[in-house]
């Protein structure tokens, strides 16, 4: 057996189902549900079509590498939003689709990790646990780096030392944040882009939360823009992972992207080949006609807003605005966040994630205690009901 097996922590999910076990509810109210970040805005009418209209497709087995259309619309997208120039990104050796970002961020990791002893993955703490779980089953150890909220939840990545950084041999970064919604400035992403030169290391950047932000006129940035920012017009070391479930409102699509460095996308396509995970080809349509769509997207965008706007309201200033995604990282009072989401799941027919889930305790401190994490996905109706029960319930 893979020895990481020993030091995988439960999945926050499976723990939120232990947490809960005991605690019923008695108070006759319908269950909401905030703990899982999964969108439920309505799907795009273009994309159930071009689903529809593609499922010839059913007759023959998909390429690894994608189509040249969905590829093409990809590379498009990207210069369209990171404002590159036409022609920055090679849609046949800079882009590979995949199944949805959670496959191919822990599938990196296997990709890149050399094994050898003392290799470490880097990620910010809290994290999405997948990038603990890739490190741990490609041999490395975690490298955490926390966010407090004395740094205003930012990691503090010039804590970091330079003996650990020659350590390192993959870095996962995500922004916006997941879960505390906060967007690394582009002088961050230069700077890691530097040490990745200077250490020999791999930027696997998440930015599945980068189209749902607060305004139109500041979208977030990213890694790639970074790179040509600093004449890095290879994306050397550097790679996007994008997901259209948060963009598009379709989790269950399963399709992603990652772009990047062409030398690094070669050796995945080939780990890719042996993974057999290939999307299908009515799959790539839809994707290739999502990605080629912002209407939808604004749309969708327009919609968290007036949800994330009239919680903030609510909740009476206990907790900020996201700079992007679609989450509120609350404060708990009393701070402990395990009480906290039992007492909401009794008395209020809430459903939250604790903070403590989503982080790896260190020296002692694990930096998502005393926060719960609420996703704001429901339809609009249901997200007021449910920030009108919190906020009672904090008001208790």
């Amino acid at each position: 057996m893979n020895p990481g097996f020993a030091d995988l922590q439960p999945y926050p999910f499976e723990r939120l189902r232990g947490l809960l076990v005991d605690v019923r509810h008695e108070g006759g109210l319908p269950l909401i549900d905030l703990s899982i970040g999964e969108p439920r805005h309505t799907p795009p009418a273009l994309l159930r079509d071009a689903l529809i209209d593609s499922l010839d497709g059913l007759g023959r087995y998909p390429k690894t590498a994608g189509s040249d259309e969905l590829r093409a619309a990809i590379a498009d997208w990207l210069q369209r939003r990171h404002g590159l120039a036409v022609g920055a990104v090679d849609p046949a050796r800079q882009v590979l689709p995949v199944s949805g970002t959670r496959e191919a961020l822990f599938a990196i990791a296997q990709c890149v990790v050399d094994r050898a002893p003392g290799a470490r993955v880097a990620m910010p703490n809290p994290f999405y646990q997948i990038y603990e779980g890739a490190a741990l089953l490609a041999g490395a150890r975690p490298l955490y780096i926390p966010c407090l909220p004395g740094a205003g939840y930012q990691p503090d990545f010039q804590a970091v030392t330079a003996q650990a950084w020659r350590d390192v041999q993959l870095l996962y970064i995500c922004s916006p944040h997941n879960p505390t919604g906060r967007v690394l400035t582009p002088a961050q992403l230069k700077y890691l882009v530097e040490l990745a030169q200077r250490h020999d290391f791999v930027i696997a950047s998440d930015e599945c939360y980068s189209e749902i932000y607060p305004d139109d006129a500041v979208p977030p940035p990213g890694i790639l823009a970074a790179c040509r920012a600093l004449g890095l017009d290879a994306f050397d070391r550097c790679l996007v992972f994008q997901s259209l479930s948060k963009r598009s409102s379709v989790p269950g699509l399963r399709s992603g992207f990652v772009a990047g460095d062409a030398r690094l996308i070669e050796r995945f396509l080939l780990y890719r080949t042996y993974h057999g995970c290939a999307l299908p080809e009515y799959v790539q349509a839809a994707s290739a006609a999502a990605w080629s769509d912002e209407a939808h997207v604004a749309e969708s965008r327009a919609i968290y807003r007036r949800k994330l706007g009239a919680a903030i309201d609510a909740l009476g200033g206990r907790v900020g605005l996201p700079e992007g995604g679609f989450c509120l990282w609350l404060p708990v009072p009393g701070g402990d966040d395990l009480a906290f989401t039992r007492r909401l799941y009794a008395h209020s027919h809430l459903r939250v994630l604790p903070g403590s889930f989503l982080a790896s305790a260190q020296a002692g401190i694990n930096p998502g205690a005393g926060h719960v994490r609420l996703a704001l996905v429901a339809d609009e109706a249901d997200c007021a009901q449910a920030i009108q029960r919190l906020a009672a319930a904090l008001g208790n």
